[in-house]
């Protein structure tokens, strides 16, 4: 028996047209090389309609997929509802790429049209002669009217000024793909990540929910995580659904240029990765500025170290730890505390705060480990964490190797983790990341987070590196704080780590470097720092 129920169809285009209807009066803000441009959701959604048109007189049909290059602004945020509502699908693609994986992915894609910011046209220089599929270009350009555009291009604003004000929507499938992304990737191509309107639908209801962000209408929403990343962690999408203001900061984020965004449009919800979000909590500790307005921060992307949750703590600003991939549109699981926590003390609820947390509703995870058996929920049994549901991914996009991913219906994150008996999930490490020592593991990650604890430390990455008698060591790459170089020998760091971790775990060396490298969505590029030091020679056993 089939339940009576209406058979509607989960598309993005009930947010935009929720956001038209509902939330017409809401803020969108978005910095600009002079000044901070506002304008209102019901403002968007008429633009949205006109870039549509626009579109579409160049040719764009369901299906076809539109690249964007470009950073977090009003018109970006306008392409996010107009291609995919239109049945086309959104392609944003990483500005931090290498050319020749730029190039790959653009082509790969099979992207036919590209919309790209002014000040990124020479990135896109650099390889255009070697795009296969594209076959228009349109500028989005901060220089104002007038504007030199490059011949054979098209001004955004032109294309939006002539084009029909009225476009029809077409009725979707929600099984339509809706956007595109290409996971960074360590090794080899970038391997690309298909969307679904249901899936993003979904993901975004659920991302929303009080135990999990909470967010609400009258939220002011500052997206730092960039809109080229896992669909900006769908904080667009929220917007449209939900009616909350957005503040898009442009390119540069600078501590105080945040901060000044955070005092002038009252933010109340801000999303980053922990190198910029650590970089906003040094500039406030230093310069004694405060932010009543906001609220909450949102932390992806990599672990989030104790210093940045306790001190945003002392400031009356909660930071919400959680895990995700552009595998799983991102969101996987969250961090918070239950209701019975809520009496522990500080200490207890910090550690419980510090994990991963439990998944999104709708998200199923588990551990399976090396011997391939499903680990019990223990809080000790680590092996790989799988996961599963409606919008994590089961292929990867033209790609015949995606079989290696995927084991029984379920995803293999490649992260190593375990789960206590609430459900917690604790990431171990990255496999690729772990260091193999004596036949026994050592977690970079725990180890990182434990030497960012030292009071002279700004950041720290852990990386193996092959050693004679071990197979592998632990090998600590620190960056000092200022003046804090003269602390961090191999001697001195080791004695403060002495207590605080496992004796075996003591890095048999540290080396000082000036800054840790980032991937393209900054997160600790490891592989790097891998690379540099795989020659290092280990001084004498201690």
């Amino acid at each position: 028996m089939h339940g009576l129920m209406m058979d509607w169809q989960l598309t993005l285009t009930h947010f935009l047209e929720r956001a038209r209807r509902l939330f017409h009066d809401r803020v969108i803000a978005s910095r600009q090389p002079d000044g901070v441009f506002r304008y209102t959701l019901g403002d968007m959604a008429g633009r949205v309609d006109r870039l549509a048109g626009g579109l579409r007189s160049l040719g764009v049909r369901r299906g076809d997929r539109v690249g964007t290059l470009g950073w977090n602004s009003h018109r970006h945020l306008e392409a996010y509802y107009a291609i995919p509502c239109m049945g086309a699908v959104l392609h944003t693609i990483n500005l931090r790429l290498f050319p020749e994986q730029l190039a790959y992915v653009i082509n790969h894609a099979k992207d036919r049209v590209l919309i790209v910011d002014g000040s990124l046209l020479p990135l896109l220089d650099k390889v255009r002669s070697q795009l296969t599929t594209v076959e228009e270009i349109i500028v989005m350009s901060d220089g104002g009217p007038g504007a030199a555009i490059p011949p054979g291009m098209h001004d955004y604003e032109a294309l939006l000024a002539a084009a029909d004000p009225s476009f029809a929507w077409p009725e979707l499938d929600e099984q339509d793909a809706a956007a595109l992304c290409y996971t960074s990737g360590t090794t080899g191509h970038p391997k690309g990540v298909l969307y679904s309107h249901r899936a993003l639908v979904l993901h975004t209801l659920g991302f929303s929910i009080a135990d999990a962000f909470g967010l609400a209408q009258r939220d002011v929403v500052l997206t730092i995580v960039p809109m080229f990343h896992a669909n900006a962690w769908g904080l667009p999408f929220a917007a449209g659904m939900i009616g909350c203001s957005v503040v898009l900061p442009g390119p540069h984020l600078v501590p105080k240029d945040l901060v000044d965004l955070i005092e002038s449009e009252g933010v109340t919800f801000v999303g980053g990765v922990p190198t910029i979000v650590s970089a906003l909590y040094q500039y406030l500790k230093q310069s004694g500025r405060k932010v009543p307005t906001l609220r909450q921060i949102l932390v992806g992307g990599s672990a989030l170290p104790r210093v940045l949750l306790e001190g945003f703590d002392d400031m009356g600003i909660e930071v919400v730890h959680a895990w995700g991939m552009t595998e799983l549109s991102p969101a996987g699981s969250v961090s918070r505390l239950r209701g019975e926590m809520e009496p522990w003390p500080r200490e207890d609820k910090t550690r419980i705060r510090l994990l991963q947390g439990t998944p999104f509703p709708l998200v199923e995870l588990r551990v399976v480990t090396e011997e391939g058996s499903v680990a019990p929920w223990d809080g000790e049994t680590a092996g790989e964490l799988e996961a599963r549901g409606p919008w994590v991914i089961k292929e990867y996009y033209d790609d015949p190797g995606s079989a290696e991913r995927f084991h029984d219906g379920w995803f293999r994150t490649g992260d190593v983790a375990c789960i206590d008996e609430r459900g917690y999930v604790r990431l171990v490490d990255r496999t690729k990341d772990m260091v193999k020592s004596g036949g026994e593991w050592i977690s970079s990650v725990d180890l990182e987070n434990v030497i960012m604890g030292h009071p002279q430390v700004a950041e720290a990455a852990v990386v193996a590196i092959a050693h004679p008698k071990w197979t592998e060591r632990p090998l600590a790459c620190v960056v000092p704080k200022a003046g804090g170089a003269e602390q961090l020998t191999r001697s001195g760091l080791r004695d403060w780590l002495r207590g605080r971790v496992a004796d075996w775990w003591l890095p048999d060396d540290v080396v000082v470097i000036e800054a840790v490298p980032k991937t393209s969505v900054g997160k600790f590029d490891k592989k790097v720092l891998r690379e540099r030091f795989k020659d290092h020679v280990w001084p004498e056993a201690p």
